[in-house]
């Protein structure tokens, strides 16, 4: 079955995924964590992409983003992915490919869908086991979310920001979200939405974008979505 073209809106966020090809690893230590984290940060202000939520796992990482133009997204992929496989390459006395042919994408609805979609992210690593809590983990979003590690660079959603009026309150309302976590059903329609790249959201909210693209927004079948193992998340 021929893959469908990603889909990319300016000023919707995008929940990506991108892989090691065969699930190699892709960081090695805490060098390239930073190296990549570095890259993210440069490149996506080069391309105008606000980043609101990221974790950097050894063999893939994810992003929450918003580009402000239609051909952001794909242009921060682009420059993100081929910076880093030459620094990587040259780092550790390897060539050829790294990364896993395509990214994966989908745009979420920025309400609840996005919400829950910061917490798929920054909880991945306590889901894998790496970490006994999820903001124990350095290369993520979630520290920052909980006001224990700012980070300038990372632009906070309006669904984030309508937690509470204060940063206090926002980020005690976002630990007591995390701590309640996400369910089976939330975790795998989120999992199975990057994969497929289904839009993530209401019906409402699909229906309205696929007014705009004649790209096939979600399945055809219906049906509760599958469930994947963490270790492809």
């Amino acid at each position: 079955m021929a893959r469908l073209p990603r889909l990319s809106l300016p000023d919707m966020p995008h929940h990506v995924l991108h892989r090691g090809n065969n699930r190699q690893t892709v960081f090695a230590d805490d060098e390239d964590f930073q190296h990549f984290s570095d890259l993210l940060r440069q490149l996506a202000q080069t391309h105008l992409v606000a980043v609101h939520a990221f974790v950097l796992m050894p063999n893939h990482f994810h992003l929450l983003i918003t580009p402000q133009t239609e051909q952001g997204l794909p242009l921060l992929m682009q420059a993100l992915g081929r910076a880093y496989v030459r620094y990587f390459n040259a780092r550790h006395g390897r060539s050829g490919t790294l990364w896993e042919g395509r990214y994966r994408s989908t745009v979420v609805e920025p309400s609840e869908p996005l919400l829950q979609c910061i917490i798929y992210i920054d909880s991945n690593p306590q889901r894998a086991g790496l970490v006994a809590k999820a903001e124990d983990y350095p290369w993520s979003s979630c520290a920052h979310h909980l006001g224990a590690k700012p980070m300038a660079w990372l632009r906070d959603p309006a669904a984030f920001w309508a937690l509470g009026n204060t940063p206090f309150a926002r980020e005690a309302r976002y630990a007591q979200m995390l701590a309640y976590g996400l369910s089976q059903y939330e975790s795998g329609a989120l999992t199975d939405a990057v994969q497929g790249g289904w839009a993530m959201g209401s019906e409402d909210f699909v229906q309205s974008l696929q007014s705009k693209t004649v790209r096939r927004l979600h399945k055809k079948s219906a049906g509760r979505p599958r469930l994947a193992a963490p270790s492809d998340e």
